[in-house]
Parts: C-alpha cells; structure tokens; sequence
C-alpha cells in the first residue's frame, strides 16, 4: 500500500466534494424530468385548468 500526502485543507475539499456527491445521489432524475416536461407543457398552452 501506498501512503500520499496531502495538505488539510485539500482534504478538507476532497471531504467537501464526496458529501455533495452522496447528495446528488438522492436526487431522483426521474422526477426532474417530469417536471421539465409538464413546464414545457404548461408554455405551450397543452394544459388546460381543471376548476
């Protein structure tokens, strides 16, 4: 095994960035996608409103 060495703070950054990726993770693009394309829908004027 290999030991590197690295400065805290690059560290500290590296540890930063893992804990925004574990995030992104929980995003559901599915979902995302959905509400892009019912947006598209609504300014194309393909929805109409249900009272």
């Amino acid at each position: 095994m290999e030991i590197v060495s690295i400065p805290k703070s690059e560290y500290e950054y590296m540890k930063s960035q893992i804990a925004k990726l574990r995030e992104l993770e929980k995003i559901d693009f599915d979902l995302i996608k959905q509400f892009k394309e019912s947006l598209e829908d609504v300014k194309m004027g393909r929805i109409t409103r249900v009272a």
